[in-house]
């Protein structure tokens, strides 16, 4: 295995006290920074305390980075503001729009892939770097269905992105798994056209049908699908990778969440063996 690979999961209040008690087998944990905004100073001195004793990678929620309308001005300085006071090693948001026409709407939506969203997505992510002094990592985001007003694939609209960007692709593989089931295609031919020179974080999380459709709710066990994606995303990419295990409710006892963690550690020494061979 690549000696730089990290394993680590999401912070969740439910799950701190088992998190310090098995510091042993986490390398990194990933924080929610919008829970954060608006915390007490003591809370946020509890994030700065973990992050000197563990690396902490801070991860958004609000931003909509692919927002083609001003981004949340408030919003992204809470975010500098955080990582200014936390430290964290990196910070990510989603490449998705979150508002129109001064509306939230509540949801992260994958934005249509067109020249409009690319264009918005470079300078937003531009912009955000310039405020809270580091290149984001930007993350594909689940939907249900084709963006209306896309014209091209989301493969090539990414490639197009980060030609024109220094941030990293913070890759999701059950976002991967979730579309290919909701548009019909196939999920391992459509990671290996993804620029995964660019990526440096991925997550791994589970989902449930609702009838003929997967919805990525992080309520459920990693399936063995993923796994499979982070082999083949491993043999690909000979750079380090931080894999983060994402849940967030229906928690299972720790031993069940260290479990996957060393399931994605296995998937990946596999697929950092087809690299040595």
């Amino acid at each position: 295995m690549n000696g730089g690979d990290r394993f680590g999961i999401g912070w969740r209040p439910e799950l701190a006290a088992a998190i310090f008690t098995h510091l042993d087998r986490i390398d990194v944990v990933e924080v929610i920074a919008d829970d954060y905004f608006r915390a007490a100073p003591k809370q946020v001195r509890a994030i700065r305390m973990l992050a000197r004793q563990l690396p902490v990678t801070l991860h958004g929620v609000g931003l909509g980075l692919a927002t083609t309308c001003a981004l949340d001005t408030e919003r992204l300085d809470s975010m500098a503001r955080l990582a200014d006071a936390v430290c964290p090693e990196s910070w990510s948001e989603h490449l998705a729009f979150v508002r129109a026409g001064g509306i939230e709407i509540g949801h992260l939506a994958a934005p249509p892939r067109n020249e409009a969203t690319l264009e918005a997505a470079r300078r937003n992510a531009s912009t955000a770097a310039a405020r809270v002094g580091l290149a984001p990592q930007l993350e594909n985001v689940a939907t249900f269905f084709d963006p209306p007003g896309s014209t091209v694939g989301e493969p090539e609209w990414l490639q197009s992105l980060f030609a024109g960007t220094p941030a990293g692709l913070l890759l999701d593989l059950h976002n991967v798994y979730t579309n290919s089931v909701n548009l019909g295609y196939d999920a391992m031919a459509f990671l290996r056209r993804l620029p995964l020179d660019r990526v440096q974080l991925v997550h791994i999380a589970g989902g449930r049908m609702i009838g003929e459709k997967l919805l990525d709710d992080h309520l459920h066990d990693v399936p063995d699908v993923v796994y499979e994606l982070l082999r083949e995303t491993a043999a690909l990419t000979p750079q380090p990778l931080t894999v983060i295990l994402e849940r967030d409710g229906r928690y299972p006892q720790i031993p069940e969440l260290l479990k996957q963690l060393d399931w994605a550690r296995r998937a990946v020494e596999e697929g950092r063996s087809r690299i040595a061979a």
